[in-house]
């Protein structure tokens, strides 16, 4: 919790002041069993009714007074809270966006969302509560035994013993609790996982008529974090019944004694409400405490989450002095790189070029390492050995922006994002105007655009569902297009497209990007034969570089791939 205490330095104005206002209404409170206690004495026993009311009016403006603080302490700490709530959401949102891909995929989708909603809702809540309660309910208690102090010294002991034995059981019970709530927010984590799975692959598991077992998978999750919530639940709940059993004994022991002490004039029974009164203050404000006890150590937890996240170092970083690209002829340069997700080498000692405006196909099996080539040539990661180099220098030495602005990515799952089709195509180029716009859908055969209503204002919803695969994949081609790049890279991204529209769209983009170098990865002869260039992948090695007749000739890795597709007459 205290390393997020940097988000709190814009509120030290609402650290003072909400506490201050919240002690001032403490004190009145202390104050109003000594007022009750004057009203029986006095008014009450002497039969003054106009002592009475005026000690009511008293008690009536305390209680004015105490709950115009209680609400002035209210807007700040709403204030703080939520804007240290804004601020850390958005920090961690800023910071998981600085990580690379190796350490968003060991975070996983569901977690970072669970800590960027509920961990830091808990953050949130611990810091309105350490403006309201934190100094409020310790001060209360302890004023409580003061105040009783001064009333009877002899009968405060008994608040004073009270005090420990409600604290040995507040203990106790947390001592045992917490340990709870940082498995309960594991728990949380992987229903999230379940649930963001299921709600994505419906139509996976109703083609495969699968709901009964993932509704038990869902169902055992569920059942698996209720059982810890209950234990916690059992725990918490002892916490009311045995204070308020200590307390209310403590009372009778004051009453029995207290009525002595009436007998024998050395207290009135205005002091002896005013004990009373005093004891069912420390109560609440010991019980309160406990809650905040609560709250507190599961804002702990949920801290210590987040912390998790703001500790892990992008491996991929830019550098301090970015260079520029060099005046090479080479678009791409490949020098005996290698690298690995973790588990072992995905690439091994690859190394080949592409010259600026070449047209290059790359092929293989799954798994083989084709996508790999293009998240490196993105600096997605970074390779762990060799050197990757776009126009002659080297992309560990490129600012992001510059690397990223002259490469155009159509990635393999097309993804869109919910806004308007314009909003989307100007990701990449937020300046480009609406004729920009017209041709990039051109070129990549998403003219259906124009039939829609409002055209490039059209709307498309949460992941493009509003589309069918083959639009996606065209709109996002038509993205990359919009972009104008001096690299294309299309990652399988014509998977989904007839083989018209695929033909149509390869003719185009050949026709109509002159002098852009267009990288295809494709499971598919058809897409990459008429390459100036095919590089066959195998394994995380390079099998063969040719033409599509030279491969078919001799790399044996092409020739059966081609002869699985039925391609093989055409070049016998």
């Amino acid at each position: 919790m205290f390393r997020l205490a940097r988000f709190l330095k814009n509120y030290k104005k609402q650290l003072v002041i909400g506490p201050l206002f919240k002690l001032t209404e403490a004190v009145f409170e202390l104050i109003v069993p000594l007022c009750m206690a004057a009203i029986i004495d006095v008014g009450i026993g002497g039969g003054d009714t106009g002592y009475i009311w005026r000690m009511g009016g008293i008690m009536a403006a305390l209680a004015a007074v105490g709950l115009c603080c209680a609400l002035v302490c209210q807007v700040y700490a709403s204030a703080a809270s939520q804007g240290v709530g804004t601020e850390l959401r958005t920090a961690l949102y800023a910071h998981i966006l600085t990580l690379s891909g190796a350490e968003t995929d060991r975070l996983g989708a569901s977690s970072r969302a669970q800590r960027m909603t509920g961990d830091i809702n808990a953050v949130q809540l611990a810091v309105a509560m350490l403006i309201r309660l934190v100094i409020r309910a310790p001060f209360l208690a302890i004023g409580a035994v003061v105040m009783a102090f001064t009333i009877d010294s002899r009968l405060a002991l008994i608040l004073l013993a009270a005090v420990p034995l409600i604290s040995l059981v507040l203990y106790l019970i947390m001592s045992r609790s917490v340990p709870f709530f940082s498995a309960i927010q594991k728990k949380l984590d992987k229903i999230a996982l379940i649930t963001r799975e299921n709600l994505s692959g419906a139509r996976v598991i109703r083609a495969f008529s699968s709901e009964e077992r993932e509704e038990r998978r869902f169902s055992d999750s569920c059942d698996d974090h209720a059982a810890t919530a209950v234990r916690v639940g059992r725990l918490s709940a002892l916490l009311n019944p045995v204070t308020s059993v200590i307390m209310n004994l403590g009372i009778l022991l004051l009453l029995r004694l207290g009525a002595l002490r009436v007998d024998s004039g050395s207290l009135t029974q205005g002091q002896l409400i005013a004990l009373v009164n005093y004891m069912n203050q420390i109560l609440l404000a010991l019980i309160v405490i406990a809650n905040v006890v609560v709250i507190f150590t599961k804002a702990s937890a949920s801290a210590a989450r987040i912390n998790e996240v703001f500790d892990i170092k992008p491996s991929v970083v830019q550098p301090s002095e970015p260079l520029a690209f060099a005046d090479s002829v080479t678009a791409v340069e490949f020098d005996n790189v290698s690298f690995g997700y973790g588990g072992g080498d995905v690439l091994r000692d690859i190394s080949f070029t592409v010259n600026a405006g070449e047209n290059i196909g790359i092929i293989g099996g799954t798994g083989s390492g084709k996508s790999t080539l293009a998240a490196l040539i993105e600096r997605f990661y970074d390779v762990s050995g060799g050197a990757v180099r776009v126009f002659g220098t080297d992309v560990r030495s490129l600012s992001f922006d510059a690397l990223r602005g002259a490469i155009g990515l159509v990635p393999q799952k097309a993804a869109l994002i919910s806004g308007t089709v314009a909003s989307n195509l100007q990701m990449g180029a937020p300046e480009a105007d609406d004729e920009r716009l017209l041709s990039a859908l051109h070129t990549a055969q998403a003219d259906f655009v124009l039939e829609k209503p409002g055209a490039l204002e059209s709307r498309v919803e949460q992941y493009g569902r509003n589309f069918s695969g083959g639009q996606r994949q065209r709109l996002t081609i038509a993205r990359a297009l919009a972009q104008q790049p001096r690299i294309l890279i299309l990652d399988d991204s014509a998977s989904a497209l007839d083989a018209a529209t695929d033909a149509a769209l390869r003719s185009a983009i050949a026709s109509e990007l002159d002098g852009v170098t267009v990288i295809t990865i494709s499971q598919r002869v058809s897409g990459i034969r008429r390459c100036d260039r095919i590089f066959v992948m195998d394994d995380g090695a390079l099998a063969g570089v040719g033409t599509h007749a030279e491969l078919y000739k001799n790399c044996g890795v092409y020739r059966e791939i081609c002869q699985s597709q039925g391609a093989g007459e055409e070049n016998a």
